[in-house]
């Protein structure tokens, strides 16, 4: 567990207003930092994919391992005051960022904890930073906005209210998202979306037309 700083984590409150949340600059520890973004997934297009449909170096894996150890998980019960042993949880991955992202939005119902983790080494881009937004009207009505670099995590408990999205950005933006969902069945779902999402994006690369077809959540803001 030497890649994050759970003390760092567990010593900053959890906010309350907008929603339910936590900002933790450095999660992922600097040292770690360059080594995870060596091995980070090939991706060529801009959207999620499962980070078990991807191909990347043992840097990242152990990445992923710490992501799925029981102390992270402990961690996040503690912070969220939850119970999440035998909740199942997802794993995509965004290494590109389109001017069609950003758009406001809650995440679905199904997600109860929504965690992304930002690890391009910095970012000096007006737009793509993460707003935790007041309402789903108002991209400028933020109550907290983030620069999506430096192993920075943001993590919140997903509820009818949970607004966030950024302003437009293209470019190379590396994300990790982690969730926690309600069942099985909603953690299958999801991963077939994005697998499906996945497999037309390198059809269409294929024959030189892009990758636009993007599930309606993968679009929005993460």
């Amino acid at each position: 567990m030497d890649l994050l700083d759970l003390e760092s984590f567990r010593a900053t409150p959890l906010k309350l207003q907008p929603y339910e949340h936590v900002v933790v600059r450095d999660f992922v520890k600097p040292e770690a930092l360059p080594r995870i973004n060596a091995d980070f997934p090939q991706v060529e297009h801009s959207g999620s994919f499962p980070f078990d449909a991807l191909t990347y170096g043992p840097g990242f894996r152990s990445f992923m391992d710490a992501l799925e150890s029981a102390e992270f998980r402990s961690a996040f019960e503690e912070k969220f005051r939850l119970d999440l042993q035998d909740r199942p949880h997802t794993i995509t991955v965004r290494r590109y960022c389109g001017e069609h992202d950003g758009n406001i939005h809650t995440d679905s119902v199904s997600k109860i904890i929504t965690i992304l983790i930002y690890l391009n080494p910095s970012w000096d881009q007006p737009g793509g930073r993460l707003r935790l937004l007041r309402s789903g009207t108002n991209l400028e009505d933020f109550a907290e906005e983030v620069p999506p670099c430096s192993g920075t995590l943001i993590a919140f408990r997903r509820c009818d209210h949970s607004w966030h999205g950024h302003l437009p950005s293209s470019g190379e933006r590396r994300v990790i998202q982690f969730n926690w969902v309600t069942t099985q069945r909603s953690r299958q779902l999801v991963m077939l979306r994005h697998h499906f999402s996945a497999q037309v994006k390198r059809v269409k690369s294929l024959f030189g037309k892009g990758a636009q077809t993007t599930p309606p959540e993968e679009s929005a803001g993460m």
